[in-house]
């Protein structure tokens, strides 16, 4: 590959199978899902991936419900692969997480395509400036990088999109390299290749006029002309056209021996030679004049180098298809769509030389530029007289695209409000092209090329503050200069007033600004200078939307999730799905709001602010009051049902609040439970507003939905949101007395206490919540706290106590008549049995747990029955039927991705297989465990999997890994405060005096 070797040695390649090399070694990576997230990695070029648009991009329309945890599993294994043993202190990590995404940091030389797109710009950079042999040269080194058909090995939308874009990437690069071949006159040696090439591409129309013309220069005018005649044929009973414009001149050109068709120095001698007299026409040829009306470019562009190099490609005509090429860019106000604009037009000056025409529309000010108006600005410019200008539009139009026939020039059109606008100012002649910057997506422009300007990358909004504020001041504060342009959104324009004030004070350090821009109330006010003002161009787009859509657009600023789904929206409006979505997605046209992944929006930062500017301005408080509480209400009705199916039998789902608003619906717990991790970020957000604004009569609702959100709990997942949102929560509880919303929030605190082995602090919280649900008389929370309460007794081998406990919560189950939580109790209640020295009464507990359960037909309460009878069965030595139990379970812990669950089973069967002394697959099922831990971030679970290790390896003779493993295990239980430590412990001092 050309170019430096990493210092690392690692290496990609996408330009056939999708491989990874590490020095001379290929990389495992793992099955061809796992491939395929890898690819779209790569060609995202460092950019961020939702794990939306992995999943869509990877599985599409048939994603499993569990696609997500799929996703982060799979991310995880390529971690592991490509950066074993990475150490932050010798070098940036290279698969990084972004937000709720991933993203692959690293250089252009490590990817073959990135490498392939470095000589193709060398390429044309070198044919600009004449050098055609570099050019040529450059060319057959990047399409040496080939190995195939991209992406092989790769499955998914995504990739099969991208198989077809780089299969035509390759094809543009071969055609001009053949063009330069033929230029050089190497006509002779390319018809080889050529006829190859149309073999396999026969509808190619551009490879075949190579062909016809290196026939042509060899002589061979006949074999020229028939292959015109047969690609004739082709495209006729193909595709039932006949060849364009562009290969029928050829042929004409060929019958009549054109001059201008040999080489192209020759060629160029005979257009220059002076006419004749003969030549002369009968009447004076008045030369057009040529406008040059581009606005000056600013001197410090940064950043854009991709999009830059795609639009100069489509201006130029080098990119596929035929016609004028039309670039329509559409963003939000301050992103830069006029700066880019114009930048790319200067570049492109070569390509035009017949001059660039432009026209700022003010498509969003109060009286925007009629295009009969702007015609007649084009038209002066083209040198016909006032005078003779027609009148109507269409006229006028006709004259302006007679004007640019057979001329190459550009037209710039700026500020566009819709298509209706610039239809009629588009030139018509393939030697001409256009750009159209709007912040509206102008979709029903026909053939434009629609390009959707996003925020700068944080490193291209970096350079641009330091191109205006100094280079050496934001280069000395850097992480001060990152946490600016964070706070700029990476709006072009906001950076660019910050930079101008930093510039315009230099006794501010960048330091400085950080404390004025953390304030959002203040930030939008910090954003202005001189006539530059980002609230002022926020303005111009939320000025033009009907009052509806400017409704919506207030509103569904006020929640503080990072994007919201089109159900969730419609709750806010209190509108119904389908009038939410026309709302939400006119919103996006206009560039008022994003579309991340069907069916969810989001706002940029800035505008999220202005927004709400917008909202306090026009809306009443309890309107804005009223619409979050719609949401709520749409969020707690859905988690509700969530709860519901997955907890078959349990009636906390029934003991919830009922806002009035109709939830989302699921059809199996599995659906259930990946809304709540599709949502849990917004859910989240929604509680936490609730507890910062300390309402007293959302205060329960926002507790209810903390406690429906439990399912999430199993997965392992989101463990600290449930922490800070819950103290959070529970802060506001105590302020306004809030007895019942107090109990909630401690018992699903105390959950999380446990889950993180905290178990002094986890029974503080059940305490506290018991004493709560005594006082308001909530037993069925109450019933599930006592039950918590025995569950940390038992782990503490407290087991007497845990037995009371579970005696007082089946009391409660009874009386408030449910049966799925008296089997929960029989189930749990087994270890302290066995704990006690009762294996029967283990046995006999276990197994009316899991009879219970199974007549309410609860499968989550079945599994979890089958788990703890499977411990009691291995204890008393029935080690198969504790297999059978456990696989059963296990089955359904992984389908419904329980992750602390899947942990918890993988343990206890390699527990029981080292009790049947089948080591090596006790060392398989403990280092499946010890893998779920870590991937969860368990601590407990990861030192009960390596305790688990130990003993295995221990019992296959490999004792310099056993001991290994135990000792990570003690420390791991010694810091968690664990009594299994000192098991632990016991059994290491064993081991020492067996080997002494």
């Amino acid at each position: 590959m050309p170019g430096h070797a990493p210092e690392d040695g690692l290496r990609f390649t996408v330009l056939g199978p999708v491989l990874a090399w590490r020095d001379a070694v290929e990389l495992d990576l793992g099955t061809p899902l796992q491939r395929s997230i890898l690819a779209m990695l790569l060609l995202r070029e460092g950019h961020a991936v939702t794990p939306t648009e992995m999943i869509d991009g990877v599985w599409g329309e048939d994603a499993p419900p569990r696609a997500l945890g799929a996703l982060r599993t799979y991310v995880s294994r390529l971690r592991t692969v490509l950066e074993p043993g990475r150490s932050p202190r010798t070098r940036p990590e290279l698969l990084t997480s972004v937000g709720r995404g991933y993203a692959l940091r690293l250089d252009a030389d490590r990817l073959d395509l990135g490498v392939f797109e470095r000589e193709c710009a060398a390429a044309e950079s070198a044919r600009r400036s004449g050098d055609l042999e570099e050019a040529a040269g450059r060319l057959r080194a990047a399409l040496g990088l080939w190995t195939g058909e991209p992406l092989v090995g790769a499955v998914g939308p995504y990739a099969e999109h991208q198989r077809g874009r780089l299969v035509e990437r390759r094809m543009g690069a071969v055609e001009t390299l053949m063009d330069l071949d033929l230029r050089l006159g190497r006509h002779a040696e390319v018809i080889s290749e050529l006829i190859a090439l149309t073999a396999e591409h026969p509808l190619r129309e551009r490879l075949r006029a190579q062909l016809m013309l290196a026939y042509y220069r060899c002589g061979r005018q006949a074999e020229a002309l028939a292959v015109f005649t047969d690609t004739r044929t082709a495209l006729v009973e193909e595709l039932g056209i006949d060849p364009g414009a562009e290969l029928t001149e050829l042929h004409r050109r060929i019958l009549a021996a054109d001059p201008s068709l040999a080489l192209p120095r020759e060629a160029a001698a005979v257009r220059e030679a002076p006419s004749t007299p003969e030549d002369e026409p009968d009447e004076p040829v008045i030369e057009m004049p040529r406008p040059a009306q581009l606005p000056a470019a600013v001197s410090d562009f940064t950043g854009r180098t991709g999009l830059v190099h795609r639009l100069l490609v489509l201006l130029r005509g080098e990119g596929p298809g035929e016609g004028v090429p039309v670039a329509a860019m559409s963003g939000i106000g301050g992103v830069g769509k006029t700066t880019l604009a114009v930048h790319v037009a200067h570049l492109a000056e070569d390509a035009f030389p017949d001059g660039q025409l432009y026209a700022d529309l003010r498509g969003y000010g109060a009286e925007p530029t009629p295009p009969e108006t702007a015609l007649v600005a084009f038209l002066r410019a083209l040198g016909i007289p006032v005078d003779v200008i027609p009148d109507g539009l269409a006229e006028r139009s006709a004259l302006f695209r007679s004007l640019l026939a057979e001329r190459r020039m550009l037209v710039l059109l700026d500020n566009a409000r819709d298509a209706d606008q610039v239809e009629h100012l588009l030139p018509g002649s393939a030697g001409c092209a256009a750009i159209i910057t709007s912040r509206g997506k102008l979709a029903d422009l026909p053939a434009a090329r629609l390009i959707d300007l996003d925020v700068m990358e944080p490193d291209e909004a970096l350079s641009l503050l330091a191109a205006v504020a100094g280079r050496d001041r934001v280069a000395a504060e850097r992480a001060a200069a990152m946490d600016v342009v964070a706070a700029c959104g990476f709006l072009p324009l906001a950076v660019r007033i910050v930079a101008a004030r930093l510039a315009a004070r230099p006794s501010w350090t960048v330091a400085s600004l950080v404390p004025r821009l953390a304030d959002e109330r203040r930030r939008l006010d910090e954003m202005k200078i001189g006539n530059l003002a980002v609230s002022a161009t926020f303005a111009l787009g939320y000025g033009q939307l009907d009052p509806r859509q400017a409704r919506a657009f207030r509103l569904l600023s006020l929640p503080t999730g990072s994007d919201i789904s089109v159900l969730a929206a419609a709750a806010v409006l209190d509108l119904t799905p389908y009038e939410a979505e026309d709302l939400l997605e006119s919103l996006v046209d206009a560039s008022l709001l994003e579309a991340p992944a069907p069916g969810r929006y989001r706002f940029h930062d800035l505008l999220k602010l202005f927004a709400r500017r917008q909202s306090e301005e026009a809306d009443e408080p309890a309107a804005r009051s009223l619409a979050l509480r719609r949401l709520l209400g749409f969020y707690l009705a859905s988690a509700r049902s969530a709860h519901r199916l997955a907890y078959e039998g349990s009636a906390i789902a029934d003991n919830l609040v009922d806002l009035g608003v109709q939830g989302h619906t699921f059809s199996s717990a599995d659906e259930a439970v990946a809304w709540l991790s599709v949502e849990a970020e917004d859910l989240f957000a929604s509680i936490a507003q609730t507890a910062a604004q300390a309402g007293g009569d959302d205060l329960l609702p926002a507790a209810d939905l903390l406690l429906a959100m439990e399912p999430l709990l199993e997965s392992g997942t989101n463990q600290r949101e449930f922490e800070h949102r819950g103290s959070a929560l529970l802060a506001a509880a105590e302020r306004v007395g809030d007895r019942h919303a107090e109990m909630r929030c401690r018992y699903v605190l105390g959950r999380v206490l446990f889950g993180a082995n905290r178990l002094d602090e986890a029974e503080r919280q059940f305490l506290a919540a018991r004493d709560a649900g005594e006082e308001t008389g909530d037993h069925v929370v109450l019933g599930e706290t006592c039950n918590a309460l025995a569950v940390v007794a038992g782990r503490q081998r407290r087991h007497t106590e845990a037995l009371d406990w579970f005696d007082r919560a089946s009391a409660i189950y009874r009386e408030v008549g449910n049966p799925a939580g008296e089997a929960l109790v029989l189930s749990y209640s087994a270890r302290d049995h066995l704990g006690l020295g009762h294996p029967e009464a283990a046995i006999a507990a276990s197994e009316r747990g899991l009879a219970i359960f199974t007549e309410i037909g609860s499968g989550a309460g079945v599994a979890r029955a089958r788990y703890h009878l499977g411990i009691v069965l291995s204890f008393v030595g029935r080690l198969n039927e504790a297999v059978v139990h456990h696989a059963e379970c296990l089955a359904f812990f992984r389908a419904s991705n329980q992750r602390v669950w899947e942990q918890r089973v993988c343990y206890r069967l390699a527990a029981t297989f080292i009790a049947a002394g089948r080591y090596a697959e006790a060392v398989r099922h403990a280092e499946q465990a010890l893998t779920v831990s870590r991937e969860i971030t368990h601590p407990y679970g990861e030192a009960q999997s390596l305790a688990a290790l130990g003993k295995a390896l221990l019992g296959l003779g490999e004792t310099a890994r056993g001991r290994d493993a135990l000792g990570k295990a003690l420390d791991l239980f010694g810091r968690l405060g664990s009594p299994e430590a000192d098991d632990v412990r016991a059994l290491l001092r064993e081991v020492d005096q067996v080997e002494t």
